[in-house]
């Protein structure tokens, strides 16, 4: 694959992946409340499932997904429903100062990651964004070392916009020196999950 065409999908997917969403506010939102960890497990699920669309538009097999209605929807209903019931915990949970607060367990950060994949497999849209975007950028002699490339520029534009949202996350999170700043913004960043969590799920019905 030519460097100018790589450089010119970069540019293309750097604007779907920086344009604000639920992907996004959620990394924000998990990074403010439960520290960057947790936001870059949200963002390693959601680059998981982005690069397995690519795969399976690149190759022509999104009809398999379409083929997999029911399952993907169970899937999308499932990581929504999780986003909600981080949104209510942190909503009723007593605050707690960032310095005094322990570090998430491996598991929970699994979920995280788990809860990201789930919603960017079950998102009816992301075929749609593919198989509009990549007959721009693959030919009839598509190869797999074409997908490499692609995966790689994906992988690098991500790491910027995840690391960028982590980051601004971050540096507000030092704001939290009280406890009352700490139970608003808590209240806030669990509105913001559980509003997403609740989009996910009337998007999907009205699509």
């Amino acid at each position: 694959m030519e460097t100018t065409t790589l450089l010119a999908f970069a540019a293309a997917f750097f604007v779907f992946a920086a344009s604000p969403g639920p992907d996004n506010m959620t990394i924000m939102a998990r990074t403010v409340s439960a520290g960057p960890a947790s936001g870059i497990a949200y963002g390693i699920g959601t680059l998981i499932g982005i690069l397995i669309y690519l795969a399976l538009a690149a190759f022509g097999l999104s009809m398999i997904a379409g083929e997999m209605g029911l399952l993907m929807t169970a899937v999308r209903y499932v990581g929504a429903a999780y986003l909600v019931y981080m949104g209510i915990r942190l909503w009723t949970s007593e605050p707690v100062l960032p310095q005094a607060r322990p570090l998430e367990h491996r598991r929970d950060l699994v979920a995280v990651c788990l809860t990201a994949v789930a919603l960017n497999l079950g998102n009816p849209k992301m075929p749609l964004f593919y198989l509009a975007l990549l007959p721009n950028f693959v030919d009839a002699d598509f190869r797999p070392a074409d997908y490499l490339s692609l995966a790689t520029a994906i992988v690098a534009v991500e790491v910027v916009v995840v690391g960028g949202h982590v980051w601004l996350a971050h540096r507000a999170r030092r704001l939290l020196t009280t406890p009352r700043i700490v139970k608003a913004v808590n209240r806030a960043a669990g509105s913001v999950l559980a509003t997403a969590g609740a989009a996910v799920m009337v998007s999907h019905r009205g699509s």
